[in-house]
């Protein structure tokens, strides 16, 4: 390969990692003509990347009750500083909502990119079943009709029956007894109506 050869791969390569880079930092810069986004669109887009990372199996269960929790805390918080405001955000509010959306969206990023994941693609009847209501979830958090601290709960009580089924499956090779079967089965019918009162209660994101 001649030198002039060389200096243009080096050169496109180089361009490849550079390009990506500007192009991140060009759509999070703000001017006049693209303000930074609001409290409520980042909270939007949190939410839209959580129910992505739920509907991929990139979050788990676990993972998931505990971003929606921090996410109701940042929530709860915000509706106190409107509270003191007359229902408005100081200058240090947003400050600080934007901090905590920053430490947020790094965790998010954070666990749909760690090894842990949940399964899409499960074959037996209790593995499709979990599936399923973690599909029921990431529409409920995609469309507004679960709330962060409802999706916190709902993804709590799905972590438990998971770690529930893993410790059965690990005590009988592998498998599920029917008694364990039948019982995992009724607190799947529990969680499935929870899912559904909540997205049907009338309080949205």
């Amino acid at each position: 390969m001649t030198k002039h050869a060389q200096s243009m791969l080096l050169g496109m390569a180089l361009a490849a990692l550079v390009l990506p880079a500007t192009a991140q930092t060009s759509s999070t810069t703000s001017t006049p003509d693209n303000p930074p986004p609001t409290v409520n669109q980042r909270k939007e887009n949190q939410q839209d990347r959580i129910a992505n990372g739920v509907q991929s199996g990139e979050l788990t269960a676990g993972e998931t009750h505990n971003l929606e929790t921090k996410e109701a805390d940042v929530n709860h918080e915000e509706r106190d500083m409107r509270k003191l405001d007359n229902g408005h955000l100081t200058a240090a509010d947003r400050a600080t909502l934007n901090q905590q959306q920053n430490k947020l969206s790094n965790q998010i990023y954070n666990d749909k990119h760690n090894a842990a994941v949940q399964n899409t693609n499960p074959k037996s009847e209790v593995g499709k079943r979990a599936e399923n209501q973690q599909d029921r979830i990431a529409q409920g958090i995609r469309s507004g009709q679960l709330t962060a601290g409802e999706t916190a709960h709902l993804e709590g009580n799905e972590a438990r029956i998971n770690h529930e089924v893993h410790n059965d499956r690990a005590a009988n090779g592998g498998h599920l007894t029917a008694g364990e079967k039948a019982q995992v089965n009724r607190q799947q019918n529990r969680q499935s109506g929870r899912i559904y009162r909540d997205k049907h209660n009338g309080r949205k994101q």
